[in-house]
């Protein structure tokens, strides 16, 4: 099967909305708090490629059951979507509701279930997509304090603050509740619809993709 891909030149800029009832709590910029500096995600060094020789994967210490084919795209998930509709798309986390919104100007667009930080802190403030991966490997944690984890082909993969990014999610279930290291887990439906749905564009074929000043990244509002 495959997808359907819009092209729109120049968007440039950051999307100048606020959020509901949020944009009286941040001013703007990068708040983070103490927080480590990775949650695992070799941000730079992957392709964006399925690792077909990747045939175990590990959460908590344990063995999880891992999806050992590619998975294809839905056909028309992007589908044909003006300038102006995507300058008006942003990204909103509320940690305390563990929920995500997906704005589009003053209007809500959908809402997803997420799990953020649990063993690791989620950053907030307001950040913006740098990077689309289709595929990632992930790993880290500690085996003594049985929170060791190494997840090959984490799909839909979209980093906002160094590695710390929104992602799909195989190795549990338990969306509405903190689960991660620090990265924003969703269910893989949910990831792959937002990962079509968010700038940067990405063209037919291709496994990842940098923002550039003619191809920036959604804003996401991450806030307690």
């Amino acid at each position: 099967m495959k997808k359907k891909v819009f092209l729109v030149m120049g968007i440039l800029g950051a999307v100048g909305v606020l959020s509901r009832g949020a944009g009286s709590r941040f001013a703007g910029g990068i708040s983070v708090g103490p927080l480590k500096n990775t949650c695992g995600c070799q941000a730079l060094s992957t392709s964006g490629e399925y690792e077909m020789d990747e045939e175990v994967a590990i959460f908590q210490n344990k063995a999880v059951e891992y999806p050992l084919a590619l998975r294809e795209e839905v056909e028309g998930i992007m589908g044909v979507v003006s300038p102006e509709i995507l300058a008006q798309r942003w990204i909103e986390v509320d940690l305390s509701e563990q929920k995500l919104y997906g704005h589009e100007g003053d209007k809500v667009a959908f809402v997803f279930l997420i799990s953020s930080g649990k063993w690791g802190r989620t950053p907030t403030g307001e950040f913006q997509i740098w990077g689309k991966y289709r595929y990632t490997k992930m790993s880290g944690g500690s085996r003594a304090l049985h929170t060791y984890y190494y997840l090959p082909n984490v799909p839909y993969t979209q980093y906002f603050y160094k590695d710390f990014g929104l992602h799909g999610t195989y190795w549990h279930n338990n969306f509405g509740q903190p689960m991660s290291h620090g990265c924003i887990n969703l269910s893989i439906p949910d990831a792959e619809k937002l990962f079509w749905w968010t700038l940067p564009l990405m063209t037919d074929g291709e496994r990842m993709i940098r923002a550039t000043g003619e191809n920036p990244g959604t804003r996401v509002l991450i806030h307690d």
